[in-house]
């Protein structure tokens, strides 16, 4: 099992930047993919960014070019660098863990999430 926990939201006025961090427990090599995901009020949850294991990255097209997605193996963390944020960015960033297991199952693992807010 893998144990997600997010950190790095608040509140930010538009065109302002928070990087948001995803602390895994487990080394994040191991994991075949993870990702940010968020979900607005009234809202399903949508993807925002994910990158593998071996560093290949993709976006949403309504975050290309703002947002960025990294990994830190040594502190087996994620970062989402969100930069030019407008208030359609408000919402509950979850982060996200998908790998296979011993079986070759397709599992994964959801953080509790953490409220970002982008207002004047």
């Amino acid at each position: 099992q893998v144990q997600l926990v997010e950190s790095g939201g608040g509140l930010v006025q538009p065109g302002g930047s928070l990087r948001l961090s995803c602390a895994t427990s487990r080394s994040i090599f191991s994991i075949a993919t993870m990702g940010w995901y968020r979900q607005a009020p009234g809202k399903q949850r949508e993807l925002v960014a994910t990158i593998t294991s071996d560093g290949n990255t993709n976006y949403s097209d309504s975050v290309k070019g703002r947002f960025t997605i990294s990994g830190d193996n040594a502190k087996n963390t994620v970062y989402l660098q969100m930069n030019s944020l407008q208030p359609e960015d408000t919402a509950v960033y979850y982060c996200n863990a998908r790998w296979r297991d011993v079986f070759k199952s397709i599992v994964g693992s959801w953080g509790q999430g953490t409220q970002v807010t982008v207002s004047s």
